[in-house]
């Protein structure tokens, strides 16, 4: 297909050739390759923030819980079930991981200014592109 475009072109004008003949996929990946390397990037990045956040979520919960073993114990000796006991640690590290959504979405809806040069034909604000992950 080259040959005949580069032929057609030289009967048009012999003083033009065409350099490189490439399909319009290419050339949209080639112009959005930037991007796509941005976007990988921060994928990555928010994926090993997640790890981050489950190694530092399990080490405040094994902290809390060490912390709490003698009324752990008490509870036991006054006739605490192993569910009533499992459901009191569950919901205190419940609210330690509702305080850190909570703090972490005002953090990230005060930084949206920064991303809304980067968006196109979307709100920084919009609920649906805030919460859902990113889909090429």
């Amino acid at each position: 297909m080259a040959t005949a475009i580069a032929r057609e072109v030289h009967a048009l004008d012999s003083n033009l050739a065409p350099y490189e003949v490439i399909t319009m996929q290419e050339q949209l990946d080639r112009s959005t390759s930037a991007q796509m390397v941005a976007v990988t990037l921060v994928g990555i990045l928010g994926a090993l923030a997640l790890v981050l956040a489950a190694i530092g979520l399990y080490g405040v919960m094994s902290y809390a819980v060490s912390q709490s073993t003698r009324e752990l114990g008490l509870r036991m000796a006054l006739g605490a079930d192993a569910i009533s006991l499992l459901r009191l640690v569950f919901s205190r590290g419940l609210a330690l991981t509702a305080g850190g959504v909570a703090l972490g979405a005002a953090v990230a809806l005060g930084m949206t200014r920064l991303l809304g040069n980067l968006l196109y034909k979307v709100s920084p604000r919009d609920p649906l592109a805030f919460t859902s992950p990113s889909q090429r």
